[in-house]
């Protein structure tokens, strides 16, 4: 497992946190905090198939890990008042292993597969004509003898979530109907979400402790939750169990989360970009050599909230700090960088 799925502050799931957020996932859209605009349209469609008696048209979701796609696919499933059955991308290895999960299905159910652009192109195909004509071909025997034998599916709708919305075959990307981006939450949203999850936890917390929480939560609840617990447990031991302010962020610095959200790997990424190559422009391989870091753990869950927060910028040559990030680490923007800037405001201003 790479380092960066390993932190306290990485998007990706980890074991210790199904139960949590299975235990704190909402049932119906009205109880869901933030993607204002994906619930608007999805409340839209759902009812719309509900009165027609139809099964909603497959749904694609993507954005960066953490957001609640996997919550949204339950509460479709829930709202349009059918069974949901779960798997994901890497877990089907096989045709025959998606041929029993789609004969299995009942009327209308939600098939929801996480992780959807990481199945093979083989076990792809089959999903064509299931999610077209209700339908796959199933090839018996061998050589001359064989023959192709059509089983017809009950209509279903199948939900797919991908982090890599890229990494999908225009083929598969084209028969979903529905087709939403999640995107980051806000500091308010955010706060919302750790002030239900304290509630229904019974966790005591002040709206500034749950405000902290959330402006140090990149974005992301997922992390709000996880950051809760831990700022939870410091407060059972130091602060006589209730969460303010003051005692979120000296939990925070206890776990090198500083008030904007990044640990301590995330200075070490700017602070190498700054200290070894002036600030760059630096090459990828370069840089996760220089910080033993893998290149796809900088790509894909480093340097999205460091480009959000306008801290680090991609081009062509390589990736170069911006002065954002030299103030945030109390450096010095070099004089060449300086007198850029400088000319920059000159000509704006002219």
């Amino acid at each position: 497992m790479a380092l960066g799925e390993e932190r306290i502050l990485g998007p990706t799931r980890r074991y210790e946190d199904d139960a949590v957020e299975a235990s704190l996932r909402p049932r119906r859209l009205s109880e869901y905090v933030g993607q204002s605009r994906v619930k608007e349209k999805l409340s839209v469609f759902v009812e719309a198939a509900k009165a027609r008696g139809d099964a909603l048209d497959h749904v694609l979701l993507h954005g960066p890990p953490g957001l609640g796609k996997t919550t949204l696919a339950h509460i479709i499933a829930n709202e349009m008042g059918v069974g949901i059955r779960v798997t994901s991308g890497p877990a089907i290895e096989r045709q025959g292993d998606l041929v029993a999960i789609l004969t299995n299905l009942e009327p209308r159910d939600v098939l929801f597969i996480d992780e959807i652009h990481r199945l093979s192109r083989t076990v792809e195909e089959v999903l064509y004509p299931a999610m077209e004509d209700r339908a796959i071909d199933i090839v018996i025997g061998k050589g001359p003898g064989a023959r192709s034998v059509r089983i017809e599916l009950p209509e279903f709708t199948l939900v797919g979530a991908t982090t890599r919305a890229g990494m999908l075959t225009s083929p598969l990307r084209d028969r979903f109907g529905v087709i939403e981006s999640l995107e980051f939450y806000t500091a308010s949203e955010l706060t919302e979400v750790v002030t239900r999850a304290a509630r229904v936890l019974d966790i005591p917390v002040d709206a500034e402790g749950a405000e902290e929480i959330a402006r140090c939560s990149r974005g992301t609840p997922r992390i709000a939750l996880r950051l809760l617990r831990r700022v939870r447990d410091y407060a059972q031991v130091r602060a006589e169990g209730r969460i303010t302010r003051a005692v979120a962020r000296e939990a925070l610095d206890l776990l090198e989360v500083d008030e904007i959200g990044l640990d301590r790997t995330d200075r070490k990424l700017l602070s190498a970009i700054i200290d070894k190559f002036e600030g760059g422009p630096v090459g990828i391989e370069t840089l996760a050599a220089a910080t033993s870091e893998d290149v796809d753990t900088i790509e894909d869950v480093y340097e999205p909230y460091l480009m959000q927060l306008g801290y680090l910028q991609r081009t062509p040559r390589g990736r170069v700090a911006t002065a954002l990030a030299y103030r945030h680490l109390g450096r010095e923007l070099p004089r060449e960088r300086r007198a850029k800037a400088a000319d920059g405001v000159q000509e704006a201003l002219f």
